[in-house]
């Protein structure tokens, strides 16, 4: 298994320098990894003091919606064999 510190050293190493060589590269990520590598962004951006994302506030319609989606999903996962 890959560490985060390995992954990146294969960016040095492969010089990623845009934002959607990164994003490729992340893609073969495994899901821990993934993991691993959103909490190591998370840090950097706290300790650089970055800024929480607003708020996003949504309507009781939209919130409905949502609840009647995921209720009509998990009875439509019960009737699998």
């Amino acid at each position: 298994m890959r560490t985060l510190q390995t992954a990146l050293d294969a960016c040095t190493i492969l010089r990623m320098v845009t934002l959607a060589d990164i994003e490729a590269a992340a893609v073969s990520l495994s899901p821990a990894e993934k993991q691993e590598l959103m909490l190591f962004l998370a840090s950097r951006l706290r300790a650089e003091g970055a800024a929480l994302p607003e708020t996003r506030v949504f309507s009781a319609d939209e919130m409905a919606r949502w609840i009647a989606e995921d209720e009509s999903d998990m009875r439509r996962l019960r009737e699998q064999p």
